[in-house]
C-alpha cells in the first residue's frame, strides 16, 4: 500500500493541470458541448496525464542524486528512497506503454503526437534540459504538442494564433521557473542543474520581459484579427484582454515580490486572485464565443 502511495505522489497529479491545454482546440472551435468530441478529448487528457507521469518518474530517477541537494525536490519519494528504483522504472514503463496503447485505440494521429511527446521528453530528461535556452524551448514545445493533440481529437485544424499564444505563454512560465530555481538554490544551482550556471537573473529577466510582451501582444492580435472576428462573428473577444494582462502582471508580482515562480502549477492553484482571474477569463470567453 505504501508503494502505491509513493508511486502516486511520484506521478505528480498536481501537475496534470498542464494537460488542460488539450481542451483549447475544443473550446475555441465551439464544440465544447459536443458530447462525442468532449469524451474523446477527455480520454486524450487522461492518456496525456499517464504519459506525463511516466516522464516525471523517469526524470526523478535520472536526477535522484541532484534532487537530494534541492530544498524542495529532496522531499520526493524517489530521492528519499521511499520508492525503490526498480519499481519506479517499472512504473514509468507501464505508464508509457498504457498511454501509447490507449492513444492508438483512440486516434492514430494522436498516437503519433503522444509518441513524439514521450520520445522528446525522454531526451529532455537525459540531455536537452542541460542545454541553455533549448531546455525552456523544449518545455514550450510540449505545450504545443498538447494543443495540437487536442485539435486533432476535436477534429479541427490548429489555429496559428493558438500555437503562437501557447508558445509565448509557456516560454514566459519556463523562464520564470528557471529564475526562481536560480534564486532558491543560489550558489549551489549548478550542482543541482548544470544548465543554471549558464543563466543569470539579469539575463532571465530580459527573456521574461520579451516573453511577457509577446504573450500579451499575440493574444491581443488574436482577438482583433479578421480570422477570429469572422470565425466567431463577434469583436467582443477584445474585452478578455484585461484578464490576460492582469494574469501576467499578477504572476510577475508573485515572482518579483513574493519570490514565487518555481512551480507554476502550485501558483495557479493556490493564489486566489490568479485563480479567480483565470476562471473569469474562461467564463468570459465561453460567454462571448458561445
Amino acid at each position: 500500500m505504501s508503494d502505491m502511495k509513493y508511486l502516486i505522489i511520484s506521478m505528480r497529479p498536481n501537475q496534470w493541470i498542464k494537460n488542460t491545454f488539450i481542451f483549447a482546440g475544443l473550446l475555441f472551435s465551439r464544440n465544447f458541448y459536443d458530447i462525442h468530441l468532449l469524451t474523446k478529448v477527455m480520454a486524450g487528457f487522461s492518456l496525456f496525464c499517464l504519459a506525463a507521469s511516466s516522464i516525471y518518474i523517469f526524470n526523478d530517477i535520472k536526477d535522484i542524486k541532484k534532487d537530494r541537494e534541492h530544498p524542495d525536490k529532496c522531499k520526493r519519494p524517489i530521492p528519499l528512497g521511499l520508492l525503490q528504483l526498480k519499481k519506479a522504472y517499472a512504473a514509468s514503463i507501464v505508464l508509457a506503454v498504457t498511454a501509447l496503447t490507449g492513444s492508438f485505440l483512440v486516434d492514430a494521429y494522436f498516437f503519433i503526437i503522444l509518441s513524439a511527446y514521450i520520445v522528446i521528453f525522454t531526451a529532455y530528461s537525459i540531455k536537452i534540459k542541460h542545454v541553455v535556452i533549448l531546455d525552456v524551448m523544449c518545455i514550450a514545445f510540449g505545450f504545443v504538442l498538447r494543443v495540437v493533440a487536442g485539435t486533432e481529437l476535436a477534429g479541427v485544424s490548429t489555429s496559428n494564433w493558438l500555437i503562437i499564444c501557447t508558445i509565448t505563454l509557456s516560454l514566459f512560465l519556463g523562464f520564470s521557473k528557471r529564475r526562481q530555481e536560480l534564486i532558491l538554490i543560489g550558489h549551489n544551482s549548478q550542482n543541482h542543474r548544470k544548465v543554471l550556471a549558464d543563466y543569470s537573473i539579469t539575463f532571465l529577466d530580459q527573456m521574461i520581459a520579451v516573453a511577457t510582451a509577446c504573450t500579451v501582444m499575440s493574444y491581443a492580435l488574436y482577438t482583433i484579427s479578421n480570422e477570429t472576428i469572422t470565425k466567431f462573428g463577434t469583436r467582443n473577444l477584445v474585452f478578455t484582454i484585461p484578464f490576460v494582462i492582469y494574469g501576467i502582471y499578477r504572476y510577475l508580482y508573485l515572482i518579483h515580490q513574493k519570490n514565487m515562480g518555481g512551480n507554476p502549477t502550485n501558483i495557479v492553484l493556490t493564489d486566489f486572485p490568479l485563480l479567480l482571474n483565470g476562471l473569469l477569463w474562461l467564463a468570459a470567453v465561453i460567454f462571448i464565443i458561445y
